[in-house]
C-alpha cells in the first residue's frame, strides 16, 4: 500500500521493542491495530459516500438531460406546423359558387357572423395588488 517492505517492517518492530519494552509492546500493537482498523473503516465510509454522491449527481444530470430533451420534443411538435410552408390554396371552380338570387338564405339562419368567444381573464397574480371587480 505504502511501499513498505518486510525488512522495513522488521526494523520498525525492533525499534518499537527497544523503546516500549516487551511488557508494553503487545498492548501498543493492539492499540495501533484498533486505530488502523478505525482509519480504514472511516476511509471506506468516506469513499462510499463520495461514490454515492457521484452516482446521485450523475442520476440528477441524466434526469435533467431527459427533461430538456422532452421539452425540445414538445417545442418541435408545437413549432412544426408553424415552420412548414403554407400550401397554396386550390382555385375554386366557378360552377361551385351559386349566385345569391338563386339560393335565398334559409329561414332562421343568422345573416350576421357569430360572435367570437371572449377569452377568460388570466388568473390573479398574488404578487399584484387586488383588482376592482
Amino acid at each position: 500500500m505504502f511501499g513498505i517492505s518486510f525488512s522495513e517492517l522488521l526494523l520498525v518492530g525492533l525499534v518499537a521493542l527497544l523503546v516500549l519494552g516487551p511488557e508494553r509492546l503487545p498492548g501498543a500493537a493492539r492499540t495501533a491495530g484498533l486505530w488502523i482498523g478505525r482509519l480504514k473503516r472511516s476511509f471506506n465510509a468516506i469513499k462510499q459516500e463520495v461514490e454515492r454522491e457521484i452516482g446521485a449527481d450523475e442520476i440528477r444530470r441524466q434526469l435533467h438531460n431527459e427533461h430538456i430533451l422532452s421539452l425540445e420534443q414538445e417545442a418541435r411538435k408545437i413549432l412544426s406546423p408553424v415552420q412548414e410552408p403554407e400550401k397554396p390554396l386550390e382555385p375554386v371552380a366557378q360552377n361551385s359558387i351559386a349566385p345569391a338570387a338563386e339560393a335565398p338564405p334559409a329561414v332562421g339562419t343568422p345573416t350576421e357572423p357569430a360572435p367570437t368567444p371572449v377569452a377568460s381573464p388570466a388568473p390573479h397574480d398574488p404578487t399584484l395588488p387586488p383588482r376592482a371587480p
